[in-house]
């Protein structure tokens, strides 16, 4: 029996009934939330649930649009074609919507994880990450920042407000070169639906960045190893559908509560991980332009802990926060790294160039 909207009764109180009546027993539903950081008024007549909202904020945010001046593996590209990290959310998105859709889990959920997942990343992608992981006393990591970025930084110091599930996902998403799919739980979400974001995150940039790369010609099709291309397939949208595939039907299979995807393409996954890793990352050329990246990092940083802020207003740079205004050393490294951390690729370049490099004297 199909569900079907009643006019006159309460919109958000239908989503409600059809979640709880389409929504598999593993999907998270918006009446089981552990709510807000901080509680808000319902609002009468509010045609969305709470992990919509949550996706909404995401969207008109300033962060997220700043997302597509960010580098995710080719620094500030010249071609149109390039991937950037705003490109990268969205291509997660509608990875982690597909699984989700297919395993009945909350869509709403799944893309608000996944849009707000890297939030906190830096200018120069991975390059700028490792810097401030350095330079800051506390250490940084992305998806750490990205939290304080929904929690404290958006909205003139406000935040977003997400809910506990959203934050959860966030917070959770990252892997590095850990295991594909661990066995313990204590690194991933709480939610099915944030560890699909998860997998589309890893499904997502390893497809991704192997195209770039491809198309940068720092790879050939030749150069992607036999046993890699059997499992997953010689083209980009079939290497994607084949991963998606897998996971679909092994975790359907399974019907555990829990993720799986069959051994044969979790070792396709992990050895085409190792090979972007030695062949891509780790290529001179990419490299060289990350030590690069890394110094303008370092440089902007040690002027602004030692001088103030420094922003762009109008045509004209100005200091907007002097390290006199800063109580104490903790508080000058927090607001110096928050700063930098919230640059585009475009924005460190300028401002390093208006910082350090001469200018040319007009004679009148």
């Amino acid at each position: 029996m199909g569900f079907t909207p009643v006019i006159g009764k309460s919109i958000k109180k239908q989503l409600e009934e059809r979640e709880e009546h389409i929504l598999s027993r593993h999907a998270t539903l918006n009446l089981n939330s552990k709510g807000r950081l901080h509680p808000e008024e319902e609002f009468t007549g509010d045609l969305r649930l709470p992990f919509q909202r949550d996706r909404d904020r995401i969207i008109h945010s300033k962060t997220f649009r700043r997302l597509k001046h960010k580098t995710q593996v080719f620094l500030a590209p010249t071609g149109d074609h390039y991937r950037t990290r705003l490109t990268h959310v969205l291509e997660v998105s509608q990875i982690a919507r597909t699984i989700a859709s297919a395993l009945c889990l909350n869509e709403a959920l799944t893309e608000a994880i996944a849009l707000a997942h890297d939030l906190g990343h830096t200018p120069f992608g991975h390059a700028g990450e490792a810097t401030l992981n350095e330079l800051h006393p506390s250490g940084f990591r992305h998806y750490i920042h990205s939290l304080r970025v929904v929690d404290f930084l958006e909205n003139d110091g406000k935040g977003l407000n997400l809910t506990f599930e959203v934050r959860n996902g966030i917070v959770r998403h990252s892997k590095g070169r850990n295991d594909i799919l661990p066995r313990g739980t204590s690194e991933l979400a709480m939610t099915l639906e944030g560890q699909v974001v998860r997998l589309a995150d890893i499904i997502a940039y390893l497809n991704h960045d192997m195209d770039d790369a491809l198309r940068a010609g720092i790879l050939k099709s030749a150069d992607i190893p036999n046993n890699i291309s059997k499992v997953v397939g010689n083209r980009h949208s079939q290497r994607i559908s084949a991963m998606v595939r897998d996971l679909i039907v092994e975790t359907l299979s399974a019907d555990d509560g829990h993720l799986h995807i069959s051994e044969r393409m979790l070792e396709a996954i992990t050895d085409l991980r190792s090979f972007l890793f030695e062949n891509v990352y780790r290529y001179p050329r990419v490299h060289n332009e990350f030590e690069k990246a890394q110094r303008i990092i370092r440089e902007l940083y040690a002027y602004c802990l030692e001088n103030g802020l420094v922003k762009r207003q109008g045509y004209s740079w100005n200091t907007v926060k002097k390290k006199g205004e800063w109580p104490d050393e903790k508080s000058a490294h927090r607001q110096v790294c928050d700063f930098i951390a919230g640059m585009t690729d475009r924005y460190a370049l300028e401002l390093y160039e208006h910082l350090f490099m001469p200018k040319p004297w007009t004679v009148q």
